[in-house]
């Protein structure tokens, strides 16, 4: 009877740990090993100075297409496929009334999803080495696209980067912007910390 007691309890044990979901790999580089390499090349005196990576804003306008139910409709469903998540619109902050648009009111101006935690690491591990290699005449991206908080901006001017977009999907053609949040960053540490996350940024003096 107790070596049934044992094996059952053996037996719970182990589909418990076949259910523990493993962590993002990027998310596991950072935390045993960049987050070290980054205090240490920086010359930071405590690890809670470290730039981390926050989360991640996948948006995109929709500018005069916005009565244009098709292409909404495919933007906010691209936004939705190779994030995860369900894209929220945007309204218009202002009046523009070349472009009929009146602050707050009428249809969207754009779509965006913010992620964190492990779908965001799990994200830009898929941008970086999968979806930016499949950019045509790739040089790399931009060094400079940093704000004065260490956040950065890249561009993409079209979706179908992303392998999760099908051959349908990409009959309206879009563009994406990325927005990368960092906690503790600065110009010179946002940029160590998207390197050692693999970022192909151009070589310096180009």
């Amino acid at each position: 009877m107790a070596e049934k007691k044992t094996a059952a309890k053996t037996e719970k044990v182990s589909k418990k740990a076949d259910t523990v979901k493993a962590q993002p790999r990027l998310k596991e580089l950072y935390n045993k090993e960049l987050k070290a390499k980054l205090k240490k090349e920086l010359g930071l005196s405590n690890i809670s100075q470290v730039p981390e990576l926050k989360k991640v804003i996948v948006s995109s306008g929709v500018g005069k297409k916005r009565e244009d139910k098709r292409f909404t409709e495919t933007v906010a469903l691209t936004i939705e496929k190779i994030t995860g998540q369900k894209a929220t619109s945007r309204l218009a902050k202002k009046s523009i009334a070349t472009f009929k648009i009146r602050k707050g009111m009428g249809a969207p101006v754009g779509y965006l999803t913010t992620l964190r935690n492990d779908k965001m690491y799990e994200f830009v591990d898929r941008l970086i080495n999968v979806a930016l290699p499949h950019v045509r005449d790739f040089h790399g991206v931009s060094r400079t696209a940093f704000d004065n908080q260490g956040n950065y901006n890249l561009g993409l001017k079209e979706q179908t980067v992303f392998p999760e977009i099908t051959f349908e999907d990409a009959s309206v053609l879009h563009g994406l912007e990325i927005t990368f949040i960092i906690k503790n960053g600065s110009k010179e540490g946002s940029l160590k910390l998207l390197e050692l996350f693999g970022m192909p940024f151009t070589k310096e003096g180009k």
